[in-house]
């Protein structure tokens, strides 16, 4: 029975069944279980309380792609992409900039979680990775002429590295092209 619940939860995602879900302060909440079955297989939100919670990211994603729509929790009106995406960019400035990164690296068929704090903006996984192995790449994200300061890159790598993990620092171009570095240490001896 469960099993079939999560094939048609994951044959409505491939259909672009509308997922409806609830804009609040931190995230848009989805709370329909054959909608959060069909997400979460693919690798969205975080569940909390019987619900799931989408990061601003992963709901501007899923709302471009014509998969989510969004009601405010407070008005029950239709929430537009421009509207979400002003949401986000009052918890974080560099909002769109994590959006295109988040699009990208999705676009290119790697599942994307929300970072672990400490500088990243997220944790990619290997292509059929997900589920089976930890997250092989830490991004960092930032927009081109960006200052960035060296001992904090130093020591965002550091931890990285401690984890046994790869860091990826992508540039976003006025253009909106992005490009990935991948960042180690270099010593000389």
């Amino acid at each position: 029975m469960e099993k079939e619940m999560e094939e048609r939860a994951k044959r409505r995602l491939d259909e672009k069944t509308v997922i409806h879900g609830l804009l609040r302060e931190d995230g848009v909440i989805v709370s329909s279980s054959e909608d959060i079955e069909g997400l979460t297989s693919r690798g969205y939100g975080t569940s909390k309380n019987g619900d799931l919670i989408l990061t601003f990211p992963e709901a501007l994603y899923l709302l471009s792609k014509g998969i989510l729509e969004v009601k405010d929790e407070k008005t029950d009106e239709k929430v537009s992409f421009e509207d979400l995406l002003e949401r986000a960019r009052s918890f974080n400035e560099d909002a769109w900039v994590k959006y295109l990164i988040y699009r990208d690296l999705r676009s290119r068929g790697y599942f994307v979680r929300e970072g672990f704090g400490f500088g990243v903006d997220f944790r990619v996984y290997k292509r059929g990775e997900y589920g089976k192995s930890a997250a092989a790449y830490l991004v960092l994200g930032i927009r081109e002429g960006q200052p960035i300061v060296v001992e904090e890159l130093a020591r965002v790598l550091t931890r990285v590295q401690s984890l046994k993990k790869n860091l990826i620092l992508s540039v976003i171009n006025r253009r909106g092209e992005i490009v990935y570095y991948s960042v180690s240490r270099l010593s000389f001896m």
